[in-house]
């Protein structure tokens, strides 16, 4: 492989086409379906397919033989396919299966003036606005990947190429799609998955867990009305105290530990030394990169103590509340309920189903002052943690990342979930996993001023070619 030849061509790939399209992607406000249920009426979504349609089909001629279905089950989200076949001898046993997603997450306030959501803006290196990163790159750089070995006629395995469209709702639809489509995408030996983060934009970073996620809204409900603070105050209890009271069952409010140890899990070994040296690669950066109001300081001053508690430990974030007016409209009234939406963050290993049976025990049992209380859990989310990697995979991103960014590939976990993932590692237990992407430093994905940095795009493309190539001339080594 001519790595000056491979980098060129995906350079020119992102700068004339790639980058175009990602700012048409950002317009559309294709919001995921939890956070529009009209989303198939509104039809954002369908435009947002429709896009990437486009593109892929105009470039499948680059790849002989390629096809491209974009399938919609009865009632649930579309997925685009991919199937471009192998060149390699021996490429119809091997199949790689390359995901992302197109979904967005909704708007978020506090952007900054003249940006927005919806509003593309390239500033430098940046391409700001919702989803370019998370993770409406995914596909443009994957199809790129592989015209670029097709261009020096290097040879891959069949690839499929997998697009869903409800991941941030937690991928409902996508077992379904597994099941359905079962025949079409195979037993891949290889996965690539192009929506997780990186720790810096220096080094190809391999994801190498991802937390679960248990979640649910809390209500404590005192009072069938409000009433006159003054008459009801000292008698009747107010909910946001028993609010406050049902947390610290669950937290110590003095450091955010989770109280519970059905909660945690035994990390293994080999992830505490990668979380060290995670820490030791990035420094401050682990929590510089956190817009911190004030004074505010990180919960522990251990670097690597900080790595471990975004992606081995239990985490509790209250996202949100009801049943407050805001400040300016509140009266002297005592207030009739609390509803708070809790997102319980788990350890890769521990199940979601079980750790939310006992987050309800230990909400409901025996609420003070015998207020009404229901803990109204949602289906929780299995986290997940690689596979051992097979040695010419250490070798093939090792050498990926000296290609594509001159450093060597650095490993950490990611404090989010990717539900795809856990679903394949059930599915296909032998499968190499390569999990990765360019959410770094204040990317902010999910949040104001999210932004696309366009280098490490164009270099984890290039890594992507150099793996999947590099899966062809190792095929059924283990």
């Amino acid at each position: 492989m001519d790595t000056a030849k491979l980098k060129a061509f995906v350079g020119k790939q992102w700068d004339d086409a790639v980058i175009p399209t990602l700012i048409e992607y950002i317009k559309i406000p294709n919001k995921s379906p939890a956070f529009d249920p009209d989303w198939e009426k509104n039809g954002h979504m369908a435009k947002a397919v429709k896009l990437f349609e486009d593109w892929a089909r105009e470039r499948l001629p680059a790849l002989p033989g390629s096809t491209l279905e974009v399938v919609q089950l009865e009632g649930r989200t579309p997925v685009i396919l991919i199937d471009v076949p192998g060149t390699a001898k021996g490429a119809s046993k091997e199949t790689v299966l390359l995901y992302g997603h197109l979904d967005k997450q909704p708007e978020m306030a506090g952007w900054d003036e003249g940006l927005g959501p919806w509003t593309p803006v390239l500033k430098g290196d940046k391409l700001y606005g919702r989803g370019g990163a998370d993770d409406g790159y995914a596909m443009f750089g994957s199809l790129t990947a592989l015209m670029a070995l097709e261009e020096q006629k290097i040879p891959h395995a069949r690839c499929v190429i997998l697009i869903e469209a409800c991941e941030e709702t937690g991928s409902p639809d996508l077992p379904y799609y597994v099941d359905h489509l079962s025949k079409k995408l195979g037993d891949p030996s290889l996965v690539v998955c192009l929506d997780s983060g990186c720790g810096n934009y220096d080094q190809l970073w391999l994801t190498t867990s991802l937390r679960g996620i248990a979640m649910g809204e809390l209500n404590i409900r005192v009072l069938e009305e409000g009433v006159h603070s003054g008459d009801a105050s000292g008698v009747v209890p107010s909910s946001f105290r028993i609010l406050r009271e049902l947390l610290s069952r669950i937290e110590d409010e003095e450091n955010g530990k989770i109280r519970l140890p059905e909660l945690y899990a035994q990390i293994p070994e080999h992830r505490i030394a990668q979380a060290k040296q995670a820490a030791k690669i990035l420094g401050d950066d682990i929590h510089d990169k956190f817009p911190f109001a004030g004074k505010t300081e990180p919960l522990d001053d251990d670097l690597a103590e900080l790595v471990l508690n975004r992606t081995w430990r239990p985490a509790l974030a209250v996202t949100g509340m009801d049943g407050y007016p805001s400040p300016q409209n509140a009266g002297n009234v005592l207030l009739p309920f609390s509803t708070a939406k809790l997102s319980f963050r788990l350890p890769p290993t521990v199940n979601a189903d079980d750790a939310t049976k006992v987050l309800k025990k230990a909400l409901e049992a025996d609420p003070p002052q015998k207020a009404s209380v229901e803990f109204k859990a949602e289906h929780g989310q299995d986290g997940w943690n690689a596979p051992e990697l097979s040695e010419w995979l250490v070798k093939s991103i090792s050498t990926a990342s000296e290609e594509a960014f001159g450093r060597p590939v650095a490993f950490m976990g990611e404090g989010g979930s990717i539900p795809f993932m856990k679903m394949l590692g059930d599915k296909f237990p032998k499968t190499q996993f390569v999990v990765t992407g360019v959410l770094g430093p204040h990317s902010n994905a999910h949040g104001p001023n999210e932004f696309l940095h366009i280098p490490t795009g164009k270099k984890v493309t290039h890594a992507i070619a150099r793996i999947v190539a590099d899966h062809a001339e190792n095929a059924g080594k283990s």
